[in-house]
């Protein structure tokens, strides 16, 4: 998840060609076979299903072909450009013989696409949308003023990565200290490095206790292990993540900076100039002269090497790195265990929660065929969803799926303790001002004034849009 690379595409204006939009349209084929089109027949119900992610190809012409298959009706996909999405969709809305039923679309849009006409509430005929299915999370980032108006597909969110090999060394180590400090030698000795006894029964015991507490709950136990871990050759450092990138940073001030609540979208629910965040920011702040990473080279791809060549202990990522651990285990290009864990909370006072995007399934309101472009929707992120992680990589929002993978469980459940990201376009912008002030923090800038100043840009810019 690169939130750069989104901000800029949400908050593009120039509409696309007509002939661009027709030039990027093409009738579904049976991909798992072939990948040639199929020859669509006149006597069938048709509707056209609009998506931008090419990664999602396999998956939704696989889903189009079953269900239609299934329902003896015809769906279309069309797969269309990243730039201007809602605006292609709004021409060939207006202008086409071919109006887009439904959509994928980032839930953050969903407000835009609403008051746009793009979007209207859903039907949910099959009764899909509910707690049963889905988590809260996932609800509320596809409502919009009480209302539901997407259904929820897959999300991303971000995770603390741990090597476990690494974390058993730091507790034999531990042990190891602790018995010779006590000044143990029982009945079963064994010399240690410095030519002193300790009984390796009393040793395997203590390292497994401090093993399982390894796993960081707070930042502070992620510093107490960089302060005692005599680091084996080749690992460069404790911890290193993305620190340029908001997505793997609003964790620090996420239970607490509030912008637009739960479903994001009430400009009265702003809470951004309090106490909790600042004290949180200052925590970020005294991090930098703990880690001391070296912002230039540190993008994402970087940290996900680093980690995969053992030169790191914990990472920050997304749900990506699940598919990428597991393919490198298993072809040796990594020794060493690891896992998925939630990421620490600030301290014991301060929670941590993490940030977390949507893809939705829109049905469009300037649809003739919003009955069956509803149950394709509801199909797509039901049933269908069971196959969506082997064909994209991307992870269903559905409760019950991938069920048998941790690593995914433990994404899944930071999903479901996530804050979203909001859908309000009066606070556009307030993910490159917040990741600018992250920046500022970092580098040591006064964290009040500068949370002080967000505060106030984002009340002035709410204020301007009632007026």
């Amino acid at each position: 998840m690169h939130l750069k690379k989104r901000l800029i595409g949400v908050t593009a204006v120039v509409a696309m060609a007509v002939a661009v939009l027709y030039g990027s349209t093409f009738v579904t084929g049976d991909t798992e076979e072939t990948g040639g089109p199929l020859n669509w027949g006149d006597d069938k119900e048709t509707i056209y299903f609009w998506y931008s992610d090419d990664n999602m190809t396999n998956f939704i012409n696989s889903a189009a072909v079953a269900f239609g298959e299934r329902e003896g009706v015809r769906v279309i996909p069309v797969l269309t450009g990243e730039s201007e999405y809602l605006e292609a969709i709004s021409h060939a809305s207006a202008g086409s013989v071919q109006v887009p039923d439904a959509y994928l679309i980032g839930h953050d849009l969903l407000e835009k696409a609403y008051l746009a006409g793009l979007a209207t509430q859903i039907q949910d005929v099959e009764g899909i949308c509910n707690e049963e299915n889905f988590p809260q999370t996932a609800l509320c980032a596809v409502s919009y003023q009480g209302m539901r108006v997407a259904y929820p597909l897959c999300f991303e969110t971000s995770a603390l990565i741990c090597n476990e090999t690494y974390l058993q060394e730091w507790a034999s180590q531990i042990a190891t200290k602790e018995l010779l400090e006590a000044g143990q030698a029982e009945d079963n000795p064994s010399e240690d490095s410095s030519g002193i006894e300790v009984d390796q029964a009393v040793l395997a015991q203590k390292t497994e206790e401090y093993f399982r507490s390894a796993v960081p709950a707070t930042i502070d136990d992620i510093l107490h292990l960089a302060d005692t871990f005599d680091v084996p050759e080749g690992v460069e450092g404790v911890m290193e993540w993305d620190v340029t990138d908001i997505f793997y940073n609003y964790w620090i001030v996420g239970n607490y900076m509030i912008v637009g609540g739960d479903a994001g979208d009430d400009a009265s629910q702003m809470n951004i100039n309090n106490p909790e965040t600042i004290q949180c920011l200052e925590v970020y702040k005294a991090l930098n002269q703990f880690f001391s990473m070296e912002t230039d080279r540190m993008d994402y791809e970087t940290v996900i090497n680093d980690f995969c060549q053992g030169k790191i202990v914990f990472t920050i990522a997304t749900t990506d790195v699940a598919a990428r651990l597991e393919e490198a285990k298993a072809k040796g290009e990594i020794g060493f265990d690891y896992c998925v864990a939630s990421l620490p909370q600030i301290s014991p006072e301060l929670k941590s929660r993490t940030m977390s995007v949507t893809t939705a399934v829109a049905v469009n309101s300037y649809s003739e065929k919003e009955e069956l472009a509803n149950r394709f929707a509801a199909y797509l992120v039901g049933e269908s969803a069971e196959t969506l992680y082997d064909r994209t990589g991307k992870v269903p929002a559905k409760l019950e799926m991938e069920a048998e993978n941790e690593a995914l469980q433990v994404f899944k459940q930071a999903y479901a303790d996530s804050v979203s990201l909001p859908k309000m376009m009066e606070t556009g912008n307030f993910w490159v001002q917040l990741e600018s002030l992250f920046s500022k923090v970092w580098n040591g800038a006064d964290v009040t004034t500068l949370v002080q100043e967000l505060a106030s840009q984002m009340q002035l810019q709410i204020d301007a849009s009632k007026g």
